[in-house]
């Protein structure tokens, strides 16, 4: 609707406001993709500073300067995650160590994959070995050739991460101006609602992250079990990644089922214990699903299962690994908006899990013949 001069509105065209939102639509999804080098480490960092701020403010009340108590916060965060990196990354090396072991026992295997396709499908094994070497050679050269672009990124991320503590420090500081902020932009007669908001997005985040964490706990403890039953190598350390991984959503359970029953194929002599790996895995996903996810941490976001799936295929288009996990959070965030917004409260809705009453829906009956 437009206003001229006279104060008179105008009610555009269906086509025309349909061609507005798509334009619009556009323009911010490529503004989002150019900026994501930005975007989204701010994103990352606002996230984790509301997580902190309980316990900055915590400190702040029991007369700690705020200075001081923003770098002891952010100082701790740091130092516990750096362990548990330097802990995973000691227990990766065992994997490190044998790997020339797994490589022979995959060539051993390969060859016996070949024989058998020789003898009882009448393959020539001579084309087959040619083909599998000559692939090598151009993955190791394809490989080589990436290898600039992998530091790259690498340096990338790395910059990434000496940025975020400083971002997180600068948003906890600065918090009281960022608040002042939205209550001047939404006007003295809204500040109630802009607290409501900011309140429920804490509380929001705070129960999603402390859900996802116990998901973790949970899931790794019963991936490490199941393995250590089946007497598969690095049982804890695969519970552990593959547990953290699983925080992927699709893609982080794929390449631990793939990696781990790999491993089953290696440093067992049945080949059947892939197939149980692949039966533990697929057991632990119905409960992480039916269970876990759903009671523990979708309980915290309030949107619904279709929605959230959406998002996540949305988020890793448009900023990848780091978009499908800021995907489910953001989505949360943006539904307590549209529910406290005046003429949004319908996409809100749509957006959550909240169930109606089923309505029939009574189409006109056909007249009968006089």
């Amino acid at each position: 609707m437009i206003k001229n001069s006279n104060q008179t509105s105008v009610r555009l065209p269906f086509y025309a406001r349909i061609s507005l939102i798509l334009i619009g639509l556009f323009v911010l999804v490529t503004m989002l993709s150019i900026g994501q080098i930005i975007i989204v480490p701010l994103l990352f960092a606002a996230i984790l500073s509301i997580l902190l701020s309980t316990i900055v403010d915590a400190l702040v009340r029991i007369k700690v300067n705020r200075i001081v108590a923003i770098a002891g916060t952010i100082l701790v965060a740091v130092l516990i995650g750096a362990l548990f990196t330097i802990w995973i990354s000691s227990k990766a090396t065992l994997l490190i160590d044998a790997f020339p072991a797994l490589v022979a026992k995959f060539d051993k295997l390969q060859a016996e994959i070949v024989s058998w396709a020789s003898w009882n499908v009448g393959i020539d094994a001579v084309k087959i070995n040619a083909w599998i070497n000559s692939s090598r050679a151009d993955l190791m050269n394809a490989g080589g050739g990436k290898i600039g672009s992998t530091l790259l990124s690498v340096g990338g991320i790395i910059g990434v991460l000496l940025l975020l503590p400083v971002y997180i420090f600068l948003l906890l500081y600065y918090q009281p101006i960022i608040i002042e902020f939205f209550h001047r932009l939404a006007g003295p007669e809204k500040a109630g609602e802009v607290d409501i908001i900011l309140g429920s997005t804490k509380d929001i985040l705070k129960g999603y992250f402390a859900g996802l964490l116990i998901e973790l706990v949970i899931v790794a403890i019963l991936d490490a079990v199941g393995l250590l039953v089946l007497g598969i190598q690095f049982a804890i350390i695969i519970g552990i990644l593959g547990a953290v991984l699983n925080m992927i959503p699709y893609i982080g359970g794929a390449i631990t089922l793939v990696g781990t029953m790999l491993i089953a194929l290696l440093t067992k002599d049945d080949s059947i214990y892939a197939v149980y790996v692949a039966l533990l895995f697929f057991t632990v996903q119905i409960i992480d699903n039916n269970f876990i996810m759903p009671k523990i941490v979708g309980s915290k976001v309030k949107i619904n299962a279709l929605v959230a799936i959406v998002a996540v295929i949305a988020g890793g288009f448009l900023w990848g690994v780091a978009g499908m996990f800021l995907a489910i959070p953001i989505t949360a965030l943006i539904k307590v908006i549209f529910d406290r917004i005046p003429g949004l409260e319908p996409w809100g809705f749509v957006l959550g899990d909240t169930m109606p009453p089923m309505v029939k829906i009574k189409l006109p009956g056909k007249r009968k013949a006089t």
